[in-house]
């Protein structure tokens, strides 16, 4: 796993990275002061981002929402106080785990991979209602297709799927592309 350290503090980076460099399984980046987080987790192709923010701002969650937004990674955020509204604000930027700093090194390991897994699991998730929506949408279309077969071809309903799944078969596509471009008014009279 590549973990993106993003921490303002050297010292507490450096017993961070130590810890984390430990595990040969691990792979510790580092961000430069100077460069947005979004330019070190595109040049560096991080698997999770570990950001530790001493004094947190709102300035810093748009950063991390930049990475979120743009580029999908686990963001691991650690503060150095409770703060219930800013962890709300955090977790819609699309931090996977927020922290307190008062967690003993030896945890932060877990800490990150428990994040990975939550990311991974909500990346399952949003992928299995992306793919149901889709195939609703599809059914949607396939519905108005045949719809517009019945109402302008005066076909029945078995006869306009019938058509439309032959229509597929012959030009070698999905049943719901070709009820696309019926529905697009593109297709031809039936055969």
């Amino acid at each position: 796993m590549r973990i993106l350290l993003a921490d303002d503090n050297a010292e507490r980076a450096r017993a961070v990275a130590h810890v984390l460099a430990a595990d040969p399984g691990l792979v510790v980046l580092h961000h430069r002061q100077c460069e947005l987080l979004a330019d070190a987790v595109t040049a560096l192709k991080p698997d999770i981002v570990l950001v530790d923010m001493a004094r947190p701002d709102r300035d810093a969650l748009e950063g991390i929402r930049q990475v979120t937004t743009h580029q999908d990674r686990p963001v691991v955020l650690f503060v150095d106080e409770d703060d219930p509204s800013f962890m709300e604000e955090a977790i819609m930027a699309g931090v996977s785990s927020y922290n307190v700093l008062d967690v003993p090194l030896r945890d932060v390991k877990p800490i990150l991979r428990a994040a990975m897994a939550l990311f991974q699991r909500h990346q399952q998730d949003r992928d299995r209602m992306h793919k149901a929506e889709s195939r609703l949408l599809e059914r949607e279309t396939v519905d108005r297709a045949k719809a517009i077969l019945i109402r302008d071809r005066r076909l029945n309903e078995p006869e306009a799927y019938g058509w439309l799944r032959r229509q597929a078969m012959t030009r070698g596509q999905r049943i719901a592309e070709v009820a696309k471009e019926v529905v697009r008014g593109k297709e031809g009279s039936p055969a």
